[in-house]
């Protein structure tokens, strides 16, 4: 079998203009391969106009496929030093918000779908998690440890409102008295308040709001189908005065794109009523390098190349770094200006600057179900 070729760029591809144009809704419509693909594809003009019938099968906005799957697992253990949770819980895999610059999209390659269309389309629901995690938190031995719900992809994406399964994980973390922080940019999240607010209040929950920039149209393109900014901002609001700790990330951070917001949007959210905050610069991991660059091209041809070089002087000369201890922060003169201008704002701001702490002595094993009954 032949090695497998690189995937076309949206410049090399047919009709590129036409098929790689964006859509209202969606963070990308390039489908590009992922990198274990063992076979390329490439279009063929036939002289039956077959290349312009499939660009115009592009150009119509795809649809979302919910993909229920019966998991073998749900705690996700975390060796990294860059983050501040030992386990993590994500209810999906793929994520219908469609923000193009998603660290979490190349996880859809081990999937054999691409990071690209398939990722905010083909989304998979782990329909079993609230029962895994009754049998996970209820072995013997189990040690409670710093949870996040949503680290990879969003728990409160679209398809939540109807599966419910971010919701039927809190409810035996409740029952467990395990503590938890969400992270998410849906709004959907107000809809728990009645578990978490009580959670919260006995310091057992917090929650981690994302805002990238309070620029509607900016929002529409670069994460299509998450919540508004101001919308964001609000269930921050809501959140705060119902007792519940609240955070923002201002992640990423994109040079010259909304870089210059950095004040701005730390400001919003500490009037709403955030009490914490921290900030990402942008990460590039395989697929999404050349699916970012892609959107570049399209939503600001003027600033792409400029916000790419940043970008690689931020990351050792390199389109991205993937070493713990940088890869969250960068390096260089104008990755330590940016970590200078937010500690700067969040101290004038009257942030608090270490995580929300949870407590983790009052965690006790949740009881076993067996079909429509418990034990004991």
């Amino acid at each position: 079998m032949p090695p497998a070729q690189p995937a076309a760029t949206a410049s090399t591809a047919p009709d590129a203009t036409l098929m790689f144009a964006p859509l209202k809704g969606r963070g990308t419509v390039w489908a590009i391969e992922h990198r274990f693909s063992v076979q390329a594809r490439s279009e063929f003009d036939d002289g039956w106009g077959t290349l312009d019938q499939a660009a115009q099968q592009e150009r119509q906005a795809p649809g979302t496929q919910v993909i229920e799957e019966h998991a073998r697992g749900i705690l996700a253990g975390n060796d990294s030093p860059d983050v501040g949770f030992d386990l993590s819980i994500n209810p999906y895999r793929g994520c219908e918000h469609g923000c193009v610059y998603c660290y979490a999209r190349p996880t859809h390659s081990y999937l054999n779908l691409s990071p690209g269309l398939d990722f905010e389309t083909r989304i998979v629901a782990k329909v079993n998690a609230a029962e895994l995690l009754r049998e996970a938190l209820s072995a013997r031995g189990y040690t409670p440890l710093q949870l996040n719900i949503g680290s990879v992809t969003d728990a409160y994406q679209p398809a939540e409102r109807r599966l419910r399964i971010t919701r039927a994980v809190i409810e035996v973390l409740a029952e467990a008295r395990h503590p938890f922080s969400i992270i998410t940019k849906g709004s959907l999240v107000e809809r728990d308040i009645d578990l978490i607010a009580p959670m919260a209040q006995a310091g057992l929950a917090a929650v981690y709001v994302s805002i990238t920039t309070l620029d509607p149209a900016l929002a529409r393109t670069l994460e299509p189908r998450a919540a508004a900014p101001q919308r964001r901002l609000r269930t921050i609001e809501t959140l705060a005065r119902a007792g519940v700790p609240v955070g923002v990330s201002v992640s990423p951070v994109i040079p010259f794109l909304n870089e210059p917001e950095l004040e701005r949007i730390l400001q919003a959210a500490r009037d709403a009523g955030a009490s914490r905050a921290f900030s990402i610069v942008l990460r590039l991991p395989w697929e999404v390098n050349p699916l970012f660059q892609q959107w570049l091209d399209q939503h600001v041809p003027d600033r792409a190349a400029r916000i790419m070089a940043r970008v690689r002087e931020m990351r050792g000369g390199r389109d991205n770094d993937s070493h713990f201890g940088t890869r969250m922060t960068g390096q260089g003169v104008w990755a330590q200006l940016l970590r200078q201008r937010f500690d700067k704002a969040c101290l004038r701001l009257g942030y608090e600057r270490e995580r929300i702490e949870l407590d983790l002595t009052q965690f006790r094993p949740p009881g076993r179900q067996v079909g429509q009954g418990q034990l004991f």
